[in-house]
């Protein structure tokens, strides 16, 4: 989760798994049972989009495949279920592209009593914390661990604790996020996921958490998926993963999907010539360059270099997007796609000519209207349409246009819907869901960096070709995968 709606951020151990393990899972949306009101999901949207955070600080001092269903979380998240240990311990976690670190909440977490004297604590879930001594296939990782040297390989990785009298020690994981940190210790075991065997994984099992409540809505820890050497993906020793989402506004019945693992790029090929995706054109981009400072160098970076709405082009600054030191070690600037975040984030002066190019466009159409007052000046321009997408074009809301840099010389364009940056907030109101980095009280390097959020990527079919430094985007209906 790259910072948005809410979330938190930011563990080669390439662990020896059977054959190349491979996951499949199915995501729901975190506000899936809870009936919320169309205002209310905007709403929520908007304050988790505004609280993320970018952190240049990645830790607190103290051919198979995996899939996964994603359940909506209706706080614009996306949760998948699985088990821990043996016997299976039923955990939920929010999956999150912006940052590396598996983890979940422990048995051994300070109660609320606690943490009101000033001792940290954890925050309530929907299931039952991890018991790490119900578990036969749970092993805590010492600091001195000789089965490849877990402890040390990833920023997360913070240090010992010592274990008193019997002298043992165990290797510390502090995670920070922009919503807090989640403190603990590293341990292996066995994660059980729907549709595939148990693979062996390590995890942070958590103790301590100061995070801001609500931002991960009951799951019980989160799923990274980024580039560090301890995230699901490294872990797996996967080249490719992919995920399909379901629209949280419109369907929080249907799970979305995840997976994990090699295979999915000869699918995606074969949707695109007429097979399950339905011949639906497929836009490939390469990755950008990553800086290699901490946590900076887990992200999904993509060349973004421009913008149009519908025909015409937005008239940006130069280097508008370009990606700069802000500091020592700490990076302003980029684009960069998050799973975690709910509404995209533009550069100021790019969300500042975005919005007048459109307020241009929507002026001779008679479309707009003044933003709800409910939404307290959180999403500025919005029209008076009908109750669904159809209706944004015949409000002549044009479709949003991403221009990227191909590496060749030339360029790749993704266009985007106009239901899928546009969210309905009252029956017929509909405001643009794109908000400026620079909004919510933003410090560097988040109020310079732009991260396209999941609310943009859904009912698309996101392929991330690792081997390749290549990712693709494909049109398809989530429900119905």
């Amino acid at each position: 989760m790259a910072t948005p709606l809410l979330l938190l951020e930011l563990l080669c151990f390439s662990m020896a798994l059977a054959g190349g393990a491979a996951l499949r899972l199915e995501l729901a949306h975190v506000d899936a049972n809870e009936h919320c009101t169309m205002e209310e999901r905007v709403r929520r949207a908007t304050e988790r989009t505004h609280h993320r955070r970018l952190l240049h600080a990645s830790t607190a001092a103290a051919a198979g495949g995996v899939a996964a269903p994603l359940r909506w979380s209706g706080k614009t998240q996306y949760i998948a279920s699985y088990g821990i240990g043996d016997p299976p311990q039923p955990a939920e976690a929010v999956v999150d592209t912006g940052s590396d670190l598996v983890w979940t909440q422990c048995s051994t977490c300070r109660l609320p009593a606690a943490a009101a004297a000033g001792g940290g604590g954890c925050f309530p879930q929907n299931l039952p914390y991890y018991n790490f001594s119900l578990s036969r296939t749970a092993r805590a990782v010492p600091c001195d661990d000789d089965d490849g040297a877990l402890c040390g390989v990833a920023p997360e990785t913070a240090g010992c604790a010592r274990g008193g009298g019997s002298g043992d020690d165990a290797c510390v994981v502090a995670a920070s996020y922009g919503a807090g940190v989640a403190l603990g210790v590293l341990g292996t075991d066995a994660f059980t996921f729907p549709s595939s065997s148990s693979v062996t994984l390590a995890f942070g099992c958590v103790s301590q958490t100061r995070i801001s409540p609500g931002a991960l809505n009951g799951a019980s820890g989160i799923i990274g998926l980024g580039r560090g050497a301890l995230s699901l993906v490294s872990q797996l020793n996967a080249t490719e993963f992919s995920y399909c989402l379901t629209p949280y506004f419109r369907d929080t019945v249907s799970p979305s999907h995840l997976f994990v693992g090699d295979g999915e790029l000869a699918g995606l090929s074969a949707a695109a010539g007429g097979g399950g995706g339905g011949g639906a054109p497929v836009t490939t981009v390469p990755f950008a360059k990553n800086p290699k400072d901490s946590p900076f160098s887990t992200f999904y970076y993509l060349p973004l270099v421009g913008l149009a709405a519908g025909n015409a082009t937005v008239a940006l600054p130069a280097g508008a997007f370009d990606l700069r030191e802000a500091a020592p070690k700490v990076w302003a600037g980029g684009a960069l796609i998050d799973s975690g975040s709910p509404f995209t984030r533009l550069v100021d002066p790019a969300h500042r000519a975005l919005t007048k190019e459109l307020a241009r466009q929507l002026r001779g159409s008679g479309s707009l209207v003044p933003p709800p007052a409910k939404l307290g000046g959180a999403l500025e321009l919005c029209v008076e349409a009908g109750d669904d997408g159809d209706s944004l074009a015949a409000a002549a809301v044009p479709p949003l246009v991403l221009r990227f840099d191909d590496g060749v010389g030339g360029g790749r364009e993704l266009v985007i819907p106009a239901e899928k940056y546009w969210a309905r907030v009252e029956a017929s109101t509909w405001c643009m869901a794109v908000v400026s980095s620079a909004s919510g009280n933003a410090t560097l390097p988040t109020n310079e960096t732009t991260i396209i959020g999941n609310f943009m990527q859904q009912d698309m079919r996101v392929l991330y070709d690792l081997a390749n430094g290549l990712l693709s985007f494909q049109p398809a209906n989530c429900s119905a995968v």
